[in-house]
């Protein structure tokens, strides 16, 4: 998560949340050094930077929201990070405009945490994660003694067992917290499920030795699988993604130009082109393979959140 890609050097110390939504690859070439406190900017602004984690983010700027703005006479510019705490620091800095790596538990503890004066601006189209086959192929074929293997850190596996319970599989304590949810949390273990744990990134090879892997859908994708092959993917909205803004800029002209952008019908027509299976932004009112209704209560407070 960390490292921004340009010559400046931020140092900041946060543990992860165990963020499951892409996880950064290779950092790319040096931009320029930055320094200084955040400023808000006039609504004359016509060069914008984003901070994305390396990956599907990055490439969906450049493939299709930088050419966006730039027909409305933007230039804009792209930052990679290779971590989880570069991204938010650069963005109160004013290193970058405006940022897109991290879903809402992680941003709300940073930015208190940190006391940052950023706010969240817009949801971006997240690869989620799923329930995929292993030795049992199907949602039907499940049985008492089933073996699931489970991301072993603390956030994913608080993920995977409100899965499960979703699943009816398992059954939880009533008023448990979903984004916390432990073992000591299970009131009845339906299914008698044997939880296998292990590194996340392990996850998509240890299908041969499980009846089913709950794998966070960027080693899906770093594996060679596909999003679409899951079986069944986490409803909750509360890990989609979203790109976030200096409290101070969030109205101006050019931040609802990005937002506009990404809510655009030519960034939602290259989205589906190229990433299915992904969770699209609740506002999309898109179905997806989750189950998800798209006019859930938790749905659309999380697209309607605010900070």
């Amino acid at each position: 998560m960390l490292g921004l890609k340009t010559t400046m050097t931020l140092t900041a110390a946060f543990v992860s949340l165990g963020l499951a939504a892409c996880s950064p690859q290779a950092a790319a070439p040096a931009a320029k050094e930055a320094s200084g406190s955040a400023v808000s900017v006039d609504v004359e602004k016509k060069e914008i930077v984003i901070g994305t984690s390396a990956g599907d983010f990055g490439d969906m700027v450049k493939d299709s929201i930088k050419p966006i703005l730039e027909k409305q006479g933007y230039q804009v510019k792209l930052t990679e990070f290779n971590d989880y705490v570069t991204p938010n620091m650069a963005l109160a800095e004013g290193a970058v405009d405006v940022n897109v790596f991290q879903h809402k538990p992680y941003f709300d503890s940073f930015v208190a945490e940190h006391k940052l004066p950023l706010s969240m601006g817009f949801q971006v189209p997240t690869s989620s994660l799923g329930l995929y086959a292993g030795k049992l192929t199907a949602l039907d074929q499940v049985k008492d003694g089933v073996t699931v293997a489970v991301p072993n850190d603390p956030s994913n596996f608080a993920r995977a067992i409100v899965m499960l319970s979703e699943l009816g599989w398992i059954r939880l304590n009533d008023n448990v917290n979903a984004l916390q949810a432990s073992k000591a949390d299970i009131a009845e273990n339906i299914k008698k499920v044997e939880f296998i744990e292990m590194e996340a990134a392990n996850l998509p090879r240890a299908r041969v030795d499980a009846d089913y892997a709950i794998i966070n859908g960027n080693f899906v994708l770093s594996s060679g699988m596909k999003l679409t092959d899951a079986l069944y993917q986490e409803p909750s909205y509360a890990y989609v993604n979203w790109g976030a803004f200096r409290t101070a800029d969030k109205d101006s002209k050019w931040a609802q130009d990005v937002i506009a952008a990404y809510e655009s019908d030519e960034f939602k027509k290259y989205t589906f082109a190229t990433y299915p299976g992904y969770k699209y932004p609740v506002q999309w009112k898109v179905a997806g393979k989750s189950g998800a209704s798209e006019g859930s209560a938790e749905a659309l407070q999380a697209a309607s959140a605010t900070h």
